[in-house]
């Protein structure tokens, strides 16, 4: 991720206009919906991604989702659910979920902002790393379940081996 310096001595309440100025930073695609509301396109080495960050200022919380460009067919939807179940036990930070209306996976997180006078740049570049690393990392699961004829054990099982070196 491109570095971005900031004026951190200007308090500003609006979490996404830091996020605008890291996005411009890193050349990502993105539209700014509302003063409340942004779509970023980025993509990764497995998929690409839709970041959806909506800052809520009554709550002073930034909700966040990374969105995978991948479609879960209905008649795998409780497999694939049984997944995210032992997915998001894997995780420290944020969970994945799965919309009901759109059949795509994504991974959720949102950020208390009450009290702390801002959101610095570094802590969104960590929101946004995180999302796009856990997504990178179950994505083989994912594809696993859906295509590969795997359980959700194997699946999981498979996305936690660590690979060493490169073929």
């Amino acid at each position: 991720m491109a570095g971005l310096t900031v004026d951190t001595t200007e308090i500003r309440n609006n979490p996404l206009d830091v996020l605008e100025e890291l996005v411009d930073a890193n050349e990502w695609r993105f539209d700014r919906n509302s003063a409340e509301e942004m779509t970023v396109e980025l993509r990764g080495r497995w998929s690409d991604y839709r970041l959806f960050f909506i800052w809520q200022e009554d709550l002073s919380a930034i909700c966040f989702s990374c969105v995978i460009d991948m479609r879960v067919p209905g008649h795998r939807r409780t497999t694939f659910l049984e997944l995210l179940g032992g997915v998001n036990e894997k995780l420290w930070l944020g969970h994945f979920d799965l919309s009901l209306e759109e059949p795509q996976p994504m991974f959720r997180h949102t950020v208390l902002l009450r009290g702390a006078g801002g959101i610095a740049a570094e802590q969104l570049e960590d929101l946004v790393d995180i999302a796009v690393a856990e997504c990178e990392r179950f994505y083989p699961a994912f594809q696993l379940l859906l295509w590969g004829g795997k359980s959700p054990d194997e699946a999981v099982a498979a996305a936690m081996l660590e690979t060493v070196g490169e073929a």
